[in-house]
């Protein structure tokens, strides 16, 4: 089956169980939030939002832990793309590697504070939207920062809140260190395809996000729509974590013939 342009299989529902598992499970406590606790537009995406900033984080993490391996890592695919010049630079890329297989690490000290300033400067303007256009008291505002920084630390920092958070931040991990550490992801990716890997994600998950919240809120936040809006964001994070781990599952050992004037494969 498809979602959101992501072919599913059983295989690879089978293959991720604990981690899909985790990721429903997750994401299921801001729908009990929704319909039980009557939790608001803004509330749900702050929490959305502050999931932006464990992504961040735990790519942070996988960037100081990548460690590639020439036989393990598919520049072909990893690239996605038949353009010359960029196979040209895979090539590059392929040969420092077994030259010196020392130089992913020396690449660290520039990518990793480079990642942490652009990255949290993206979450940080991403924040102040959410805020200014969610929070306060505008026409879009149902938050709790128009009844001043008391109330909204309040509303915020709420138990139930905090535990959905941390059931988020702790699927994010979980999955860190099942698929990525023990299932040997560290060994098939490079440091400048773990620096942009989250931006796709949280771009077309919260573009979705944003524009749900904004419908649900000009329709005066019914909790059905604010349902619809947790389940929709629910899939579509399962199909970019399945999509995230296909190439892991698919892809034949071993950097291949870089130099051939070959197209990236069909679907990729």
């Amino acid at each position: 089956m498809h979602w959101f342009g992501t072919k599913i299989t059983r295989d690879q529902l089978r293959s991720h169980r604990t981690s899909v598992a985790a990721l429903l499970a997750a994401n299921a406590l801001p729908l009990l939030g929704v319909l039980l606790l009557g939790w608001s537009t803004f509330e749900i995406v702050a929490l959305y939002w502050f999931e932006n900033v464990v992504i961040g984080v735990i790519n942070v993490l996988k960037m100081v832990t990548c460690t590639p391996d020439p036989d393990q890592v598919d520049l072909q695919k990893l690239i996605k793309s038949g353009d010359a010049v960029e196979r040209q630079l895979a090539a590059k890329q392929a040969e420092a590697l077994v030259e010196n297989p020392w130089l992913a690490h020396g690449a660290k000290f520039f990518f990793v504070p480079f990642f942490i300033v652009h990255y949290g400067m993206f979450c940080l303007v991403h924040g102040v939207f959410v805020v200014v256009l969610l929070g306060g008291d505008g026409p879009f505002g149902d938050g709790p920062f128009a009844a001043g920084p008391r109330a909204s630390l309040d509303s915020l920092l709420n138990f139930n809140l905090l535990v959905a958070a941390a059931a988020l931040a702790g699927s994010h991990l979980y999955s860190f260190f099942k698929n990525y550490l023990a299932g040997g992801e560290f060994r098939r990716t490079m440091l400048p395809v773990l620096m942009v890997q989250p931006y796709g994600r949280i771009v077309v998950l919260h573009v979705a996000i944003v524009l749900g919240a904004f419908v649900t809120l000009m329709l005066g936040s019914p909790i059905l729509l604010l349902a619809i809006l947790v389940i929709g964001k629910t899939l579509l994070d399962l199909s970019l974590h399945l999509a995230q781990h296909q190439d892991a599952t698919a892809a034949e050992p071993g950097l291949g013939d870089l130099d051939a004037p070959t197209t990236a494969p069909a679907g990729d």
